[in-house]
């Protein structure tokens, strides 16, 4: 095992380092920067690579990251983790989806790989795509619901094997694997381009921030990143798996009148619905419904919006239309 570099951050075998991904400098002379952090083992594996907070608004990430820093003993590792607490430093610090500072490439999620002359979002993806597809074998991208919604325990992946097998990867409680919506530009995008593997993985939300619940979701998806690193036997123990495993499609409901929106007291996530069963009702402030969400398909929930104000075209449910089982 020999010494691994990302950024300004090197670490020999069996240490940890911390420093930046350098992108650019701003009007006021501060520097725009990638924050990484470097476990590189004592033996010879692949790496795994983690990302977050790429949606400023998206914390979840940020938390996983350093429990997984606390929490993995390089002496133990074979191979290395690299973890980018937060790719969208601007966004985060405004606790925004987007770059406050760049209105033109507002969701740094659809601009991948980035470009080295382009807008402010695109030069951040551009520096972070370049080192990441060097040196990372196997990356996780991790977003929630956001500012809005709550997510419940999703994968996105392309259909290849080795995204399935990264995603199955990601153990007990990650049973809903839905087809990539995305075929262009984010980190995962990137990564398959380059002959990696990437998944995009969903937990989290406005509703689940209280101190307890953002801790149950850092810790959920810490347990992954070790479930993934012992299943490629980059950490020891017995990898777990989740039985059953469903995958189909995301179909994004969006609110057909504006005010206040109540789900249904017995809607819940990843569990199977009807085609017509109701979702949510959307009143006016009169109280008066205004509009009512049904199930467009046999399917199930795996997120919904946490924010009861809602105007008309906003998020309201993300829903999976069921297609198969996986092995």
């Amino acid at each position: 095992m020999s010494a691994l570099k990302v950024g300004t951050a090197s670490a020999q075998p069996g240490t940890v380092a911390t420093g930046t991904i350098e992108v650019s400098r701003l009007a006021g002379g501060s520097a725009l920067e990638i924050p990484v952090i470097v476990i590189n083992g004592q033996k010879d594996g692949p790496c795994l690579w983690i990302d977050g907070a790429i949606h400023g608004d998206e914390p979840e990430g940020p938390l996983m990251c350093h429990i997984l820093r606390r929490e993995v003993d390089p002496a133990q590792l074979s191979g290395s983790l690299v973890l980018v607490p937060v790719i969208n430093v601007p966004a985060f610090e405004a606790a925004a989806r987007g770059n406050p500072l760049d209105t033109f490439s507002y969701d740094m999620n659809r601009i991948y790989p980035g470009k080295p002359d382009g807008y402010l979002s695109e030069r951040v993806t551009y520096a972070h795509s370049q080192w990441m597809t060097q040196v990372a074998d196997y990356e996780l991208s991790i977003h929630s619901g956001g500012a809005h919604s709550y997510l419940s325990e999703t994968i996105f992946a392309t259909e290849d094997t080795a995204s399935q097998e990264l995603a199955k990867a990601m153990g007990e409680g990650w049973s809903l694997v839905l087809k990539s919506f995305l075929p262009k530009g984010n980190p995962m995008a990137s990564m398959l381009e380059a002959g990696k593997t990437g998944i995009t993985v969903e937990l989290g939300g406005r509703s689940a921030t209280s101190p307890q619940a953002f801790q149950r979701v850092g810790r959920v998806l810490a347990d992954a990143a070790i479930n993934v690193m012992r299943h490629y036997q980059m950490l020891p123990g017995e990898a777990s798996y989740a039985s059953p495993r469903w995958t189909g499609v995301q179909q994004a409901l969006l609110a057909p009148s504006s005010g206040l929106f109540v789900a249904e007291p017995e809607a819940d996530f990843q569990k199977p619905m009807q085609k017509g069963d109701k979702i949510a009702t959307i009143y006016d402030l009169y109280g008066e419904v205004q509009d009512v969400l049904y199930a467009p398909v046999d399917g199930m929930i795996f997120g919904l919006r946490a924010l009861p104000n809602v105007t008309v075209g906003e998020w309201c449910c993300f829903y999976a239309e069921i297609q198969g089982t996986l092995s």
